[in-house]
């Protein structure tokens, strides 16, 4: 496999949560492409850690959906699985949806302004065919309803299956599929500030939903194991 430039990217006191990330993050950005074999030791030496941390952050990252391991064969990085991304999907729009329910009561003046400074960062990276800040973006948009919910189980499911699908989004995020986000993000805000609970919630449901269309031809293009 081909090693990622930067080398000792993980302090040595959050190994495992940090070599978590920093393979996440790889996969997700496509630095380690779909069906990229992976090997721990030369992630060990990517990362600066032995290699016990990246085989626990491997076995995290399998139940993420992100890595497919067969033991005595190979570890790789997952294929984009329709069938897969589907199912993640759903539960990713269904925790949204909650997330807003259970924020929206109690949403503060600051939160909403925080959530109209993330769109504007999401319009200007969008603007600028920045897609690693148009995914950044898109997440601390999301994230003020995520955390305003104080729902730790609505967070650890989303930490889960969130990793999975945001490979799909930088497919979006790199085409002129993505600008119609803006918008919807406008509209979530403006449901949010009325405190109109069922109107923020079908807003929300209509953003994450915009991830359909793609999933076929993403499939299509990816060469998934279906």
């Amino acid at each position: 496999m081909p090693i990622p430039a930067r080398a000792g990217v993980v302090a040595r006191s959050l190994l495992r949560d940090d070599a978590f990330r920093a393979i996440r993050d790889a996969i997700v950005n496509g630095t380690l492409a779909p069906g990229e074999r992976l090997n721990d030791g030369d992630l060990a030496q990517w990362l600066g850690v032995s290699r016990t941390p990246v085989r626990e952050a491997l076995t995290r990252l399998e139940e993420a959906g992100l890595v497919r391991t067969r033991p005595g064969r190979y570890t790789m990085v997952s294929p984009l699985d329709l069938r897969a991304l589907r199912g993640a999907q759903s539960v990713t729009t269904a925790m949204h949806e909650l997330a807003v329910r259970e924020a929206l009561p109690n949403l503060s003046t600051a939160e909403l302004d925080a959530m109209r400074a993330a769109n504007a960062r999401f319009a200007r990276a969008l603007r600028d065919d920045d897609v690693d800040a148009a995914v950044t973006a898109d997440d601390d948009f999301h994230g003020v309803l995520v955390g305003a919910s104080a729902n730790a189980a609505l967070r650890s499911v989303l930490d889960q299956f969130t990793p999975a699908l945001r490979r799909l989004e930088r497919l979006r995020f790199a085409s002129l599929s993505g600008r119609g986000s803006v918008a919807q993000h406008e509209r979530i805000i403006a449901r949010c500030a009325a405190g109109d609970v069922e109107g923020a919630v079908a807003a929300t449901r209509a953003n994450w939903q915009t991830l359909a269309p793609l999933l076929d031809t993403a499939i299509d293009a990816g060469g998934p194991d279906t």
